[in-house]
């Protein structure tokens, strides 16, 4: 599996829950794409091109009156989630945008474990920063059963029922 493929069937498990979410009046969530410059196509396939510039994140939306953006990421590795899986323009859009009052978060996937955890957008920037300061490269697992906000589960007919986890966050922020 390609690099880029590694977490489509998560991202299809959230973008499905998104579509219940809307169906239900819940939320509006978006997938944003990816910029590209198509150079040469065929019908509606793309044969040659290039990304136009950075994406931001994956997701934002609406929810409970909150502009909500996040980033989905997924991992093989079972004992700890590496950093480099994050992007240095994804933490710093992130950043500006919580500053502005958005809720911000990061949906992980440990995939031996088919778990998911979603982690405030402070408990990446944290470990992101000390990085940057030489420090641990990576997040080890047992963290994020501590600094989590929980495990996302299937309940209220949403497979992956974020939602109820970032009701959590809104409150904190409260």
């Amino acid at each position: 599996m390609s690099q880029g493929n590694r977490g489509m069937a998560f991202e299809n498990l959230i973008n499905h829950s998104n579509k219940i979410y809307a169906l239900k009046g819940r939320a509006i969530i978006n997938k944003r794409p990816t910029p590209v410059k198509v150079l040469k196509s065929k019908g509606t396939q793309v044969l040659k091109g290039f990304y136009e510039s950075k994406s931001t994140v994956d997701y934002d939306g609406v929810y409970r009156g909150k502009a909500i953006y996040f980033e989905a990421k997924s991992t093989k590795v079972s004992t700890r989630f590496d950093l480099d899986n994050i992007h240095k323009h994804q933490i710093d859009y992130m950043h500006q945008t919580q500053k502005l009052g958005a809720i911000c978060f990061f949906l992980i996937e440990f995939r031996g474990t088919h778990e998911v955890y979603l982690v405030p957008f402070d408990f990446i920037h944290h470990y992101a920063v000390n990085a940057d300061r030489g420090g641990r490269k990576s997040i080890p697992k047992d963290d994020f059963n501590y600094y989590s906000v929980g495990l996302v589960e299937s309940k209220n007919g949403v497979p992956l029922d974020y939602l109820s986890l970032v009701d959590k966050l809104i409150e904190e922020v409260a």
